[in-house]
Order: C-alpha cells, then structure tokens, then sequence
C-alpha cells in the first residue's frame, strides 16, 4: 500500500541533463505537503577490465565537490539507444574502450530518497584501449591498476564515488576469477 497520495507533479526546472520536480503529496491523516524529486534518466556505469587483467579507473574532476574522484566510467542512457548501447558509447567516449564482452551485472538506486534515476552496472571484459573522446565537462585522468589493487582501494574507502565502490563490490568475485 502506498502511504501518501499525489495531488499534483510540476516541473520547476529543467537542464539537459536532469529536471526538478515537485510533487504535492496527501498523506493518510490528510497533512498535504510538498516533496521534490530530481528527475534523471538511467544511468549506465561500466567497470572495464583489459586484456591485461587490469581494471581501468579514471580519476575524474567533480566540479560540484571541487575534487578529482576515483570511479568507473558512467553515463546517461542516450535517448533512443538501449542500456546495453549508451554502456558502450561510455566506454569508448570516457576511456577509449572497446569490450569483447559486456555483461549486464544489476541495478540499483544511488539516491533512491531525492532521485528517480536507477542506475544499471555492466561488467566490461577484454577491454582494449583507444584515444577517448570526453565531453567537454569531463576532465578525466586514464589509470589501469592491477584487479587486487582496485578491490583494495575500494576496501580501504578510497573511492569518492558511491556507485563506483558498490560496481567493485558487486563484480568482486567475478573480479577474481580473471587473476
């Protein structure tokens, strides 16, 4: 049983890349409040592992936490294109990847409290490297490291990115069968 009504949804603003909505709830005593919701469409996030065996990180530039993060290449759902599809496209655009295979791992809400966007994990293997094509927003540094080396970051809490520590997680024992 859902536990609050909605009474109305506008939204209030709206950018390329995700919008704010505010939805007007009614809750079973009859308290009408408001609740905003960032609207976004899926994501993809992709943990490549190369030829080589070594997974490939990026150290990315985050303006919003005025920080470079270490994570796993990720992006929108490109309209009109399938999971599967937009994962490969930022493969190649964040790393210059090419996967020989691409298996779809899960799903999972990073903010499921303030946000609609699910988030869709693909575990890349046999990557090779080729010249990336980042957007212009993207200011991201290439780092290949050692499969071992990469779990430990992640049990040491040395990734910024949420997603990014919970893909190394999930794929973990996948991870160690190609040492």
């Amino acid at each position: 049983m859902v536990p609050f009504r909605v009474i109305s949804k506008k939204v209030v603003w709206s950018s390329p890349w995700y919008s704010i909505r505010q939805d007007e709830l009614i809750d079973s005593g009859g308290n009408t409040f408001v609740y905003n919701v960032v609207e976004k469409p899926d994501t993809v996030w992709i943990l490549p592992v190369t030829t080589r065996h070594q997974v490939v990180l990026i150290r990315h530039f985050r303006h919003t936490v005025n920080r470079w993060c270490w994570e796993i290449p990720a992006g929108n759902q490109i309209q009109g294109m399938t999971l599967r599809e937009s994962a490969e496209i930022e493969l190649k655009e964040e790393v210059g990847g090419i996967a020989q295979h691409l298996e779809c791992i899960g799903e999972f809400y990073a903010a499921c409290g303030m946000s609609s966007e699910n988030n869709h994990l693909y575990l890349a293997t046999e990557v090779t490297l080729d010249i990336p094509d980042p957007e212009p927003a993207e200011v991201i540094e290439i780092h290949p490291l050692p499969i071992v080396d990469v779990i430990t970051m992640a049990r040491e809490n040395q990734f910024q990115s949420g997603p990014s520590a919970l893909a190394i997680f999930l794929c973990e024992q996948r991870l160690k069968k190609l040492i």
